[in-house]
């Protein structure tokens, strides 16, 4: 008997535009480079920032929870009130994204100070 039970529970859905995010201050910091969609609901929980790189080389990725971002109609763009460092000390992965299952999304959750989802109910 098969195993019909889904790979992951949630989608990266890429962006072929960049998104802008900032600090609140106005600094930028990097832009949205995807989404992580929940399948069953369709609703976004991560947002997933690219900081850094030259020429598409040498780019890092963020996993940020999606309640940490506004959107701001005047700098067309996304606005978070963590700053820099604390974003770079976070989690994040240079080529191969991990497996972003319930434990992952915990542990971005606890960096950030938020409380978690429990994925599974979506």
């Amino acid at each position: 008997m098969p195993d019909d039970t889904p790979t992951q529970i949630l989608v990266q859905a890429n962006l072929s535009e960049t998104m802008k995010v900032d600090s609140r201050d106005g600094d930028h910091l990097g832009s949205v480079h995807a989404f992580m969609v929940h399948k069953a609901s369709g609703r976004t929980t991560h947002a997933v920032l690219s900081l850094g790189g030259f020429l598409g080389m040498g780019k890092s990725f963020y996993p940020l929870p999606f309640s940490l971002l506004q959107y701001d109609p005047v700098r067309d763009g996304f606005v978070v009130t963590i700053d820099r460092r604390m974003l770079e000390g976070g989690p994040s992965w240079a080529n191969n994204a991990p497996v972003f299952d319930q434990s992952y999304a915990d542990r971005v959750a606890s960096y950030y100070q938020v409380g978690g989802e429990n994925l599974a109910v979506g």
